[in-house]
């Protein structure tokens, strides 16, 4: 069954979608140069993920060089990284040689930019990161200064800069023009024609397409996050008393968002622990179709004391998922569990659940159960599993 995805909720994932596929000009840093075709490539002297330094010169040799500029982050990069990897063990034996450069800083990422990976974009994860997806060239950090991301003008992750034999630019722009994995929705594979076709003497087809994906995360940012942390504070915090039949509305899920549900208490040492990260997961999931409901196994004389631990820990409803809510009766995203028994609140949440706490399911859209866990889960675990089902990609008909 497909579910109607109601219109405000259409709307906020298309500005979410902006957001991150559309680099703005007026956030560029200043000195942020332009690169143009027939320009030389700028030098460069970068760490890479072996904590060697690597130099433009180390390339010498080399007849073609695509400095491709990327992300740990980046649901685009993802997707295409594939791609460049094919195209690069298809040209190698030809001269061709790829350099990949994160130009991103840590600091200018919000944490709801983070929700297409289990990464972000520090050079310890850029280690973890590259080892999974198998880069079979150099990774360079530039984050810290960003400094060769601005010689070369870097708008977004992936952005392409495809240089000859004498370091003059030959192409510049998307590694190809699709923002979802595989190749069969590819259309315009420019980076692969230009490839080929300096290769073989030819003129470049296509010199200059429009970078597709994730504004570069410039360290003057920092501001914008700090702002982003004031606003996620305020957030309002409440807290709703639940039965089992409520529980079971929860639990079926007729929505278009994923759907995590932690059983926690106050009492509960593990509970307490574990939970800050749950809210981390979901601010992380802050563009995608997801939230967090709790439900509270404290006595209902003890709802103020629930309360007041949610509100510590910022378990609130952001505005976003406030429209979502509110059609289906609700007014809050946490409750507190009243009836005497735990055997109704595990029929209706999860039979397979034999009764310890915490316990967290993850429920897709129309009540399927996607993964379970009892006892503690840690936040990178959780992020893990999470985009696992949610997948790291932006996905066509979705």
């Amino acid at each position: 069954m497909v579910t109607k995805v109601p219109m405000k909720r259409r709307t906020f994932i298309l500005a979410s979608l902006l957001a991150l596929l559309l680099p703005a000009a007026a956030q560029n840093p200043p000195g942020m140069k332009e690169l143009k075709i027939g320009d030389p490539a700028p030098g460069f002297n970068l760490i890479g993920i072996d904590d060697r330094f690597i130099k433009l010169a180390d390339f010498k040799e080399a007849k073609l060089l695509a400095v491709v500029f990327t992300s740990n982050h980046c649901p685009v990069s993802h997707a295409a990284e594939p791609r460049l990897m094919k195209i690069y063990q298809d040209y190698k034996g030809q001269g061709f040689e790829v350099v990949a450069i994160n130009p991103n800083h840590p600091d200018g990422l919000r944490p709801d930019e983070l929700g297409y990976g289990k990464y972000g974009d520090s050079f310890p994860e850029m280690k973890l990161y590259a080892r999974e997806m198998g880069f079979p060239f150099p990774f360079l950090y530039d984050g810290e200064t960003q400094s060769v991301a601005m010689a070369y003008g870097c708008l977004a992750t992936p952005h392409v800069f495809l240089f000859d034999q004498e370091r003059k630019l030959r192409y510049k722009g998307w590694i190809d023009d699709c923002r979802f994995p595989g190749e069969e929705h590819v259309r315009k594979p420019d980076l692969r024609n230009a490839v080929a076709a300096l290769i073989d003497g030819k003129t470049v087809p296509v010199e200059i397409t429009g970078p597709i994906g994730c504004s570069t995360k410039w360290r003057m940012k920092k501001a914008d996050v700090l702002k982003d942390d004031e606003k996620w504070a305020a957030v309002p915090v409440s807290i709703d008393l639940i039965d089992a039949a409520g529980v079971a509305k929860l639990r079926e899920n007729p929505t278009g968002k994923y759907r995590l549900i932690n059983v926690w208490s106050t009492t509960c040492a593990p509970c307490v622990e574990e939970f800050p990260g749950l809210v981390s997961v979901a601010r992380r999931m802050g563009m995608r179709p997801f939230e967090l409901v709790t439900i509270s196994t404290d006595m209902p004389e003890d709802k103020d004391k629930a309360a007041a631990f949610l509100k510590r820990f910022r378990a609130g409803l952001p505005g976003h998922l406030k429209a979502g809510v509110e059609k289906e009766g609700r007014t809050t995203n946490n409750f507190l569990y009243t009836e005497a028994s735990m055997d109704p609140l595990i029929k209706a949440l999860d039979p397979e659940w034999s009764g310890p706490q915490p316990h967290t399911i993850l429920v897709k859209p129309g009540g399927e159960i996607a993964f379970r866990h009892t006892g503690k889960i840690s936040e990178g675990e959780l992020v893990e599993k999470v985009v696992e089902v949610l997948t790291p990609y932006y996905q066509p008909g979705k």
